[in-house]
């Protein structure tokens, strides 16, 4: 389908949300009753939410949150619309991969309706439950919520954060993330939903304070002797320094917005690296350090001290790298 045709099949189905006094957001309806789907980020911690319809056909009330998914940053909410309404058609985004092209629609900066083109960047599996979509198709406050559009008009994606640090990088949550939300939708009571979930929005700024606000970081590098990296060949050393270095040019900007969602996101990527070789390195002394890592993070008590600590990790394996070729080729 071409963008034209995609805008035209489905704006009808992508709806603007409202949370309290200044909070926009985009959602997308999946049942004809009155289910929509949006990120959590942007309802949560509010009781008053409501929703408009494409070209004015009618703002309705939600009137309870049919599911809530924290891990993934994605909400179901109940309205009760006068009539059957239009519906977006789930892909599987399972089946995405780098260089698909992508459609987005959203409501950037509250101005309604707008669609960007552009491709899959790269899927990243940040951790075994979560699986990130990194998408060249530029998306703005506002947007978050909106659909991502494979280019057969099927929704695969849910636009959930932009970091603007450096080189713009935009993500979504893939859709199939929904699925066991749908087939068994709740009804939670918005005063319920909104107490429950005051705490997260007050995390993600939302509210006065973060619990990242007074963290003092305190780096601890490991100086590890060069036999950490016996049984490991030059082509090992460089895959998995070239490994960390990929970490660390994705992480670092989302850690950079300063945000304790960015902090998470970082975290994220860098436990998604330690991870693999934690358990795959071709040599015990790098499969340990990254053990060591990863069990320092698992003590600390906030994401920005996590990602540091695993930011530690690596900054000491590329330490110990350096050594090790420069005792090779002197």
């Amino acid at each position: 389908m071409s963008a034209r045709e995609i805008v035209d099949a489905s704006s009808p189905a992508i709806v603007r949300v409202e949370a309290g006094d200044d909070r926009v957001g985009t959602g997308f309806i999946l049942d004809r009753t009155g289910l929509i789907a949006t990120n959590l980020h942007v309802i949560e911690g509010e009781s008053a939410i409501k929703v408009r319809l494409y070209k004015d056909q009618g703002e309705y009330p939600v009137i309870s949150i049919a599911g809530v998914d924290r891990g993934h940053d994605l909400a179901l909410m109940w309205i009760h619309p006068k009539a059957s309404l239009p519906t977006v058609k789930l892909g599987d985004s399972n089946v995405v991969s780098a260089g698909d092209k992508i459609y987005a629609i959203g409501n950037p900066l509250g101005m309604d309706y707008s669609v960007s083109d552009g491709l899959i960047s790269q899927v990243r599996q940040l951790s075994a439950e979560l699986t990130i979509l990194q998408i060249s198709a530029p998306i703005s406050q506002g947007s978050s919520g909106g659909p991502l559009f494979n280019q057969f008009g099927e929704v695969i994606g849910v636009t959930t954060m932009i970091v603007t640090q450096g080189q713009n990088i935009n993500l979504a949550v893939p859709a199939n993330y929904l699925v066991p939300m749908m087939k068994q939708p709740q009804t939670i009571a918005l005063g319920e939903f909104a107490k429950a979930t005051k705490e997260l929005a007050e995390a993600h700024g939302e509210g006065k304070g973060t619990a990242d606000d007074n963290i003092e970081i305190h780096r601890k590098v490991p100086m590890h002797p060069v036999t950490v990296l016996d049984g490991c060949t030059q082509k090992d050393v460089e895959d998995i320094v070239n490994a960390i270095g990929e970490a660390i040019q994705n992480g670092a900007p989302l850690y950079n917005t300063g945000t304790p969602a960015g902090f998470e996101a970082c975290f994220r990527i860098y436990e998604g690296t330690a991870l693999r070789y934690e358990t795959s390195a071709p040599c015990k002394g790098v499969q340990t350090a990254f053990g060591d890592g990863l069990l320092r993070a698992s003590s600390l008590a906030t994401y920005k001290e996590k990602a540091w600590a695993m930011r530690d990790t690596f900054d000491g394996l590329i330490n110990v790298a350096e050594r090790w070729v420069k005792g090779k080729h002197p």
